[in-house]
């Protein structure tokens, strides 16, 4: 059975398409990939995620650490200091994450073939 009739048969269509819209938003896989090489502080991440906001880079941490992808440690220093990880499952998507950008490398120019043909194409 394949993947599409799995899903289909478990009633979870919908459930499966709203995970992966937000998985594949602007900043989710930024901010996990980020993460990937090791804990790093607010600021740190909104740094290495170029364009992210302040108020987008909280709003995506606290929703990847209430699907349990991140976990946000407060360290009791003066001020506090706060630290973001991967949890093994934000492990296992960044793994994802990146496996699935290397593919995206490895076939951009093949793609990018394809789509000036289809244009040219449509314009003849």
């Amino acid at each position: 059975m394949d993947m599409t009739s799995s899903v289909l048969a478990h009633g979870d269509c919908m459930r499966v398409s709203g995970l992966l819209a937000r998985i594949g938003d602007r900043w989710t896989l930024p901010v996990i990939v980020t993460l990937h090489d090791g804990p790093l502080r607010f600021n740190q991440v909104r740094r290495a995620v170029s364009g992210i906001s302040q108020q987008m880079l909280t709003r995506t941490l606290r929703t990847l650490e209430r699907d349990g992808m991140v976990e946000r440690t407060v360290h009791p220093t003066v001020p506090p200091q706060v630290e973001y990880a991967l949890t093994p499952l934000g492990r296992s998507l960044a793994a994802e994450g990146l496996r699935l950008g290397n593919w995206v490398r490895d076939h951009i120019a093949e793609i990018d073939e394809h789509r000036g043909a289809f244009d040219r194409r449509q314009e003849g």
